[in-house]
């Protein structure tokens, strides 16, 4: 009785923390080098009004380029030596698994809703699968 009290405790507190306003907040963009990078809003505005001033194909380019780095991004993060897991993020799959997943994919996708309906069918599945993605042993 103890051990579902304390698992659905955690499954609200990572639910909370999940959909909480103040996770924006909290969660400031980083970038590469792991510095927070956080742009003031004189520069943010410039740079938008900048964006917005450009023609439609100019536009298009320029995603097509965010587009191309994001990828690159993604696919040098993935193709790092050894795990890119950090020690929080493999706690957070042993505890609390979804918020693990969360927090390695850094955004809700299908992975982080898989591993919800498995730690909430049952606890042991679900935590598999969060180290499981975390480990990156897709």
């Amino acid at each position: 009785m103890k051990k579902s009290a304390l698992l659905l405790g955690a499954l609200f507190l990572s639910i909370s923390l999940f959909f909480s306003p103040a996770y924006a907040v909290v969660a400031p963009i980083s970038n590469v080098a792991g510095n927070v990078a956080v742009p003031d809003s004189g520069t943010l505005k410039s740079a938008l009004a900048e964006f917005k001033s450009l023609s439609r194909k100019e536009k298009k380019e320029r995603m097509r380029d965010v587009k191309k780095a994001l990828k690159e991004y993604k696919a040098e993060k993935r193709s790092g030596n050894g795990s890119n897991a950090n020690i929080v993020e493999i706690i957070f799959a042993i505890l609390i698994p979804p918020l693990g997943v969360f927090l390695h994919e850094g955004e809700i996708n299908s992975k982080f809703w898989i591993d919800l309906l498995l730690t909430l069918l049952f606890f042991l599945p679900g935590m598999i699968y969060a180290l499981v993605v975390v480990l990156g042993a897709d």
